[in-house]
């Protein structure tokens, strides 16, 4: 199966799911983030304010935030690139690409990894596979930025997905990376 037939696939399992069903399968998955070892010790971690077809971290953002962790969200700035952003609360995030919400702010706000000392990034996909691989949607977005924290500091990759998007393996290239550790309900 191609890439784009396998993101076909796995978009018509998800239209079987009611959003009540996507929401308690995301639930499990955010109780597992949230007595993860390497969640708890991070003081810094990169997230991704989800999408309705993506594991739901709206509360887990929040939840993280009032613990006192530096949450650092992505913004697209370009059709080609994302930035990170540090998170300061609900009121701090506006409509952006793609109708994700993302932090408010100018494109020179941004802040390098390296300058952060981030910790981990949880990341989301259409389909993960045992060996970590990640199939994205198909923009390149977080293939671009994980070939930057790659380059610039040592970060644990955690892929959230629910249990129809983990598969076997997937297509990949030499050149993708890897998610340390995929987490599923």
């Amino acid at each position: 199966m191609t890439k784009s037939e396998l993101r076909r696939h796995i978009r018509s399992i998800m239209r079987e799911y009611t959003p009540t069903q996507l929401e308690a399968l995301s639930h499990s998955v955010i109780s597992r983030l949230l007595a993860h070892p390497k969640v708890q010790q991070a003081d810094t971690i990169v997230l991704y304010h989800s999408l309705p077809d993506e594991v739901n971290t709206h509360t887990l953002i929040d939840t993280l935030h009032r613990q006192g962790k530096r949450i650092m969200l992505p913004k697209v700035v370009s059709p080609t690139a994302m930035t990170l952003h540090e998170y300061h609360g609900a009121d701090s995030l506006s409509t952006g690409a793609y109708g994700i919400l993302e932090p408010i702010g100018n494109n020179n706000n941004n802040c390098l990894l390296s300058t952060v000392n981030c910790q981990l990034l949880i990341v989301p996909a259409v389909a993960f596979d045992r060996q970590g691989n990640r199939l994205g949607r198909g923009k390149g977005y977080y293939d671009r930025l994980l070939s930057q924290i790659e380059a610039s500091t040592p970060i644990y990759k955690i892929g959230v997905c629910f249990p129809f998007q983990l598969l076997e393996s997937i297509p990949h290239d030499s050149f993708d990376i890897p998610m340390d550790e995929v987490i599923c309900s």
